[in-house]
């Protein structure tokens, strides 16, 4: 990103990232607002833990506690990990599969602004009257005795960041089943590639439920329809089930690219191939399989029956399987490689026995009666947390060190890298570890204070103090990105030497085209197979030197998002009797279908880079189409 900032002006920048549909430019806008989401949510996590710090305190109060919490939650999961995650996907998948770019570059585009002015719209409750105050999975029977309109605000801020990500599962499907290199077959996709595979068919299948139940708390709320309201003959327990249908895949939906990241780590770092390849595949499709299978153990304690409860414990002790084969199957990857510890590689081995502590702990609530006792208490939050940030956030943080080069052409440092890594990952056992005995000693979940009295002082203020450690950590790794981003030092195709996959055998950052000729695939880990040949090129090709054709910028995908943002405004205030908020609403959809008919009528052929262009970019080694 600096390289093009230095060749452009400023606004010529900002319009470039506002219009471009390259795959990789939008991986760096989802990296860069899920990062800013993720620092939100972080500082909703420290006023979390500093009001928890003592018995008594009242440095919030009870109102103010519902909403952080609710917003830590919420935008943790929806703002911050996905699309954090979805920038991995978009930077790295079509470079493993050798493809161009993604199926569907517009709709790429269109993707993230929806998932950005959904972002934004649900943080704009903070200043508008008040932020959700219902938990973060926004109960039926809270969520509808929720006064001021931090529900509304929720509800439609969710719906179109969602609509975003459904794009985006739908757009990896396509351009993972049509777009792979010659001799590219499924068995031998990089295991990332397989995971954003699976996860994308997760997106596809349990959104829907998330967006019905969400449309449903709407009419509710806003048109006095009775879908939850039970003295009007609705049921509470239907948004359970809705949220729990889309909330459970979610989990897979997170750590699977998080796999992905760890395969690709494991090998590079242990330069070896995976161990059983062929069965973490299989392991990640059982995952994505069994996800679907075990949302009620989140509804042990709604009295869903003997049967039921049967059912579901059985399914969630049967998903640990794939699980525990992928564990295993890393340790023996690792196991007589040549290991180099690189900061991924120290968090891809310090993950293993974080994520392990999470799966057992979940295996524990697989059991009804057990879970019926632990059920509202802080041993769920810890179990929640050593999966979310013990696998998800150290795959994340693990990913950003490793794709950073190839995203940016610049090293992070490997010195404030394991700074990073060790302030963090200290913090996060300190805070989450001690919250099992908390919640096995009787503090449940959502208070926003505890007695003197109680015996909950001193682990609470240990996982307080663990909580500024991640903090601090945090903020090395920001002090890390400017300091790299000024040094602004250039690195090779392979920075760290071992690259098997395809995207290490191109220039970093990658060309606007990626490849100038489309690569012949002969077998798994292909960069590496034509390394050991001593192939300089690292590929050989499946078609010779020919002109490309490449899609144009657009802005429309922008005025789109932006008029679903307007309209929701407009939604959101029309039941206050406010003069302006029927306007606003027919505003907000005539920019949303005025833009979608321009895009109708308008052919967009877009352009082609000739053999000329491609010869000259080869020879003076400008890569990135400026």
């Amino acid at each position: 990103m600096s390289s093009i900032a230095q060749k452009k002006g400023f606004g010529a920048t900002i319009w470039d990232f506002m219009t471009t549909v390259d795959h990789k430019k939008i991986a760096i806008l989802y990296l860069i607002s899920g990062g800013f989401f993720f620092l939100v949510g972080g500082l909703e996590a420290m006023l979390i833990r500093v009001q928890l710090a003592k018995a008594g305190n009242d440095f919030l109060s009870a109102g103010t506690y519902n909403e952080i919490i609710t917003m830590h939650g919420t935008t943790m999961i929806f703002l911050a990990a996905m699309p954090i995650l979805l920038a991995f996907m978009n930077a790295i998948m079509p470079l493993q599969i050798g493809a161009r770019d993604v199926a569907f570059p517009f709709l790429n585009s269109l993707g993230f602004w929806l998932f950005f002015f959904g972002g934004i719209f649900l943080n704009l409750s903070w200043f508008l009257g008040g932020a959700p105050d219902a938990g973060w999975t926004n109960y039926a029977s809270l969520a509808l005795a929720s006064e001021g309109h931090g529900i509304d605000f929720y509800s439609l801020g969710l719906t179109i960041s969602g609509f975003g990500t459904l794009i985006a599962g739908i757009n990896f499907l396509v351009t993972i089943i049509n777009m792979r290199a010659p001799g590219m077959t499924y068995m031998r996709m990089p295991l990332f590639t397989w995971t954003t595979f699976v996860a994308s068919a997760l997106i596809l299948l349990a959104f829907p439920p998330l967006t019905v139940g969400l449309f449903f708390m709407i009419f509710d709320r806003m048109f006095g329809a009775s879908f939850f309201a039970v003295e009007m003959g609705g049921n509470t327990i239907i948004w359970e089930h809705l949220f729990w249908i889309f909330g459970h895949p979610e989990v897979y939906i997170l750590i699977l690219p998080a796999f992905g990241i760890f395969s690709e780590i494991f090998a590079i770092f242990s330069r070896k191939r995976l161990f059983g390849y062929t069965a973490l595949v299989f392991a990640t499709i059982l995952i994505g399989f069994y996800g679907f299978m075990v949302w009620a153990h989140h509804m042990f304690t709604v009295g869903l029956g003997p049967t039921a409860n049967a059912v579901f414990a059985l399914a969630t002790m049967i998903i640990a399987v794939p699980t525990g084969i992928k564990i295993f199957n890393w340790l023996l990857t690792i196991w007589g490689g040549s290991i180099s510890f690189t900061v991924p590689m120290i968090y891809a081995i310090a993950f293993i026995p974080s994520f392990v502590a999470g799966g057992v702990t979940g295996v524990m609530q697989a059991i009804a009666p057990l879970d019926y006792q632990l059920h509202d208490s802080y041993f769920i939050v810890a179990h929640f947390h050593y999966v979310i940030v013990g696998g998800v956030v150290l795959g994340i943080l693990a990913g950003t060190h490793l794709y950073w080069p190839k995203m940016f052409g610049t090293m992070l440092s490997e010195k404030l890298g394991k700074w990073t890594f060790w302030f963090f990952f200290i913090g996060f056992h300190l805070t989450f570890f001690i919250q099992h005995f908390l919640g096995l000693m009787g503090m449940p979940r959502r208070v926003y204070t505890f007695g003197a009295d109680q015996g909950w002082d001193l682990f609470n203020a240990i996982s307080s103090a663990g909580a500024a450690l991640m903090a601090i950590g945090v903020i090395i790794l920001l002090v890390n990105v400017v300091l790299t981003t000024v040094k602004n030092e250039r690195v090779g195709n392979d920075p760290w030497g071992d690259g098997r996959t395809l995207e290490w055998a191109i220039p970093s950052p990658p060309p606007f085209y990626n490849f100038a000729q489309t690569p012949l695939v002969r077998g798994l880990d292909t960069y590496w197979i034509e390394k050991m040949d001593g192939n300089k090129k690292g590929m050989i090709f499946a078609e010779p030197l020919e002109d490309i054709h490449m899609p144009n910028s657009s802005i429309i995908p922008f005025i789109m998002s932006f008029g679903m943002f307007v309209a929701s405004f407009g939604a959101l205030y029309f039941l206050d009797d406010k003069v302006w908020a029927l306007p606003v609403l027919i505003i907000g959809m005539v920019i949303l279908f005025g833009s979608m008919l321009v895009r109708s009528l308008k052919d967009d052929l877009g352009f082609h880079v000739t053999k000329a262009e491609l010869l000259e970019d080869a020879k003076g080694g400008n890569t990135d189409g400026h």
